[in-house]
């Protein structure tokens, strides 16, 4: 039986921790419904993966992914900076407990531990900046293709 319950759930706390950021950081208004229902696309992609069994980096590139394009997609429509959308789109998975308890343990001496827990958040962080950088990547090769060398001017 499908988790219904759970997914609206994690959907409804992404959307609302995007909006809580992008009021945090004062984006226009117009931006907000958008931002909320990226990140609420992105992290329900990221949670799909993970239920049916993806390695959890894996999960987490292919949902920045998806977010940074469309973020790319939404700020080009609405006329507006694309890093609003990016950032919120991937504030859902940020690995900020990971990060705490990551410190908590080595403030208590349990220095594997947190060493365990520093290595999954740095990996995490990675695949954050790696899909979204991905999704700027694809999206440039969209818009911005490449001159052939027929069509360059020559100076």
């Amino acid at each position: 039986m499908f988790p219904w319950e759970e997914l609206i759930r994690f959907a409804a706390g992404a959307f609302l921790g995007a909006l809580g950021f992008v009021w945090l950081v004062h984006a226009p208004m117009k931006s907000c419904l958008p931002a909320g229902l990226i990140a609420a696309v992105s992290y329900l992609l990221y949670w799909a993966l993970v239920k049916a069994g993806a390695a959890e980096p894996l999960a987490v590139f292919c949902g920045a992914l998806l977010g940074s394009l469309l973020g790319h997609v939404l700020a080009r429509k609405l006329r507006m900076i694309h890093t609003v959308f990016l950032m919120a789109a991937i504030v859902p998975v940020v690995p900020g407990l990971g990060l705490y308890r990551m410190m908590a343990f080595f403030g208590s001496g349990e220095t594997a531990q947190g060493a365990d827990l520093g290595i999954q958040a740095m990996i995490t962080i990675a695949m954050l900046a790696l899909g979204l950088s991905m999704g700027s990547f694809l999206n440039r090769l969209a818009h911005h293709p490449a001159k052939s060398p027929d069509n360059r001017s020559a100076h």
